[in-house]
């Protein structure tokens, strides 16, 4: 009997034992086909900015927000007092207010910064220098409007004719600078337009380089805003010479004809125009507290209106929207779940700084969808590897985005590690099973 005892507790034993080593395979086979088990961090702050962050796989946030607390400056807009208008933030080019942006008017003088901008290119190129000088042709001698009293046959400076152009807006100094940098005036118009193409202003035309009344020559407030942008961004130096208050040229002194230099707050620019069929025209640029605006009134009907409808675009701008930094390069982007590695997640980062501008108050509003390339990022882990993107949005509008990495290296895990974590996982799912849950 004893005997039979021992057999029968033997028996028991080799059982439960091939009934573990079944249960070992049968994990292993698991872990092979398998993700590990990984706890994900499903909200995340954003460091400094705390928007709401979703480290799923494209799952977005909720985006709803109640219209009562806050106040929208679009239920309040006003209607400007310009036939056209728009208002630009520059670092972004998101417009803030428009009114017949995309009509087709005449330009006037405004058409010189299309002329400004060929010439600060021609600098970077190396194709012309500050200190060539210019050869002044009878042409530009006999040119009319506003000039700088250039003399036929003389040799003036280009950073003169540059700074007549800017500051006193000087037609004769446009025709200067055409025959200089390509020889005639028709074929730098015919360069004006090919640019025109290139920064995708599709209703624009010129006939000139300084915008004297002519036959299908016109621009649109919006297509003049992309120019202005484009200038601004990429020649900076245009507004250390926009900012110039007075210039004198053959000894006579002519002030600036920016009315908002010196009157509205941060104004540094940028270019007057003013013919009877134009009417009175302004590109304004003015920084405040960081941000850049960029206004474009078209059409007015005297210097006071113009004015008037320049400071009221800006105001409008700065009284209702920031620019916010809502994260910065290398901040904190929550966890990603990697596959057999030593570690379950791996922190991750924003690759870029993005600055969004929005209605003022509204930065807490912005939510994070995190989309990552793959559900989980297989082990081993390199730092810096790019592995999604996060998007901001706000009311569902998709504001900007940035790619995401990984802030650190996961080594892979070890064969019987990566088989004890399927065990677990496979008992625990057992368990689970076996009380309802």
């Amino acid at each position: 009997m004893k005997k039979m005892g021992k057999l029968k507790k033997a028996t028991i034993i080799k059982s439960f034992l091939l009934l573990l080593l079944a249960a070992i395979l049968f994990a292993s086979s698991i872990a092979l086909t398998a993700p590990a088990f990984a706890s994900v961090q499903e909200e995340t702050e954003i460091e400094n900015s705390d928007p709401d962050t979703d480290t799923g796989q494209d799952t977005e946030q909720d985006t709803s927000t109640n219209p009562t607390d806050t106040d929208d400056p679009a239920s309040s807009q006003f209607d400007s007092i310009a036939k056209a208008a728009i208002l630009m933030e520059a670092s972004t080019g998101k417009v803030l207010y428009e009114k017949n942006a995309d009509e087709a008017l005449p330009p006037a003088s405004i058409t010189k910064i299309m002329t400004l901008l060929l010439g600060f290119e021609a600098l970077e190129r190396g194709d012309a220098s500050w200190d060539d000088m210019v050869t002044i042709s009878e042409r530009a001698w006999k040119e009319e409007g506003s000039i700088m009293f250039l003399e036929v046959d003389t040799q003036v400076r280009l950073e003169d004719i540059m700074t007549g152009i800017s500051v006193v807006s000087a037609n004769d100094g446009c025709i200067a600078l055409a025959e200089h940098l390509n020889g005639s005036v028709e074929a730098f118009v015919r360069e004006m337009n090919k640019r025109a193409q290139e920064l995708g202003l599709s209703n624009t035309q010129y006939q000139n380089p300084n915008g004297l009344p002519a036959q299908g020559h016109y621009m649109s407030a919006r297509d003049i805003a992309t120019l202005a942008r484009e200038l601004i961004i990429s020649h900076p130096k245009i507004l250390e010479i926009e900012s110039i208050t007075e210039f004198t040229f053959n000894e006579i002194k002519q002030l600036n004809r920016n009315p908002l230099l010196g009157i509205y707050p941060g104004a540094d620019g940028l270019k007057t125009g003013w013919t009877e069929e134009a009417g009175y025209c302004l590109v304004g640029t003015a920084k405040q507290n960081g941000m850049r605006l960029i206004s474009v009134v078209l059409k007015t009907n005297d210097e006071d209106e113009r004015l008037a409808a320049s400071r009221e675009l800006l105001d409008y701008g700065y009284q209702n929207f920031e620019l916010s930094e809502v994260v910065k390069a290398g901040d904190d982007m929550g966890q990603g779940e990697v596959k057999n590695g030593k570690e379950l997640t791996v922190p991750l980062k924003a690759d870029e700084t993005i600055k969004i501008v929005i209605q003022r108050d509204r930065k807490e509003e912005i939510k994070v969808n995190l989309s990552m390339d793959e559900e989980m990022i297989q082990a081993p882990v390199e730092s810096d590897k790019k592995v999604g993107k996060a998007d901001f949005l706000l009311d569902g509008e998709l504001l900007a985005s940035t790619p995401i990495s990984t802030a650190q290296d996961v080594e892979k895990a070890g064969f019987f590690e990566i088989i004890w974590r399927a065990i677990i996982t496979f008992f625990r799912s057992l368990f689970q099973v076996s009380t309802g849950e």
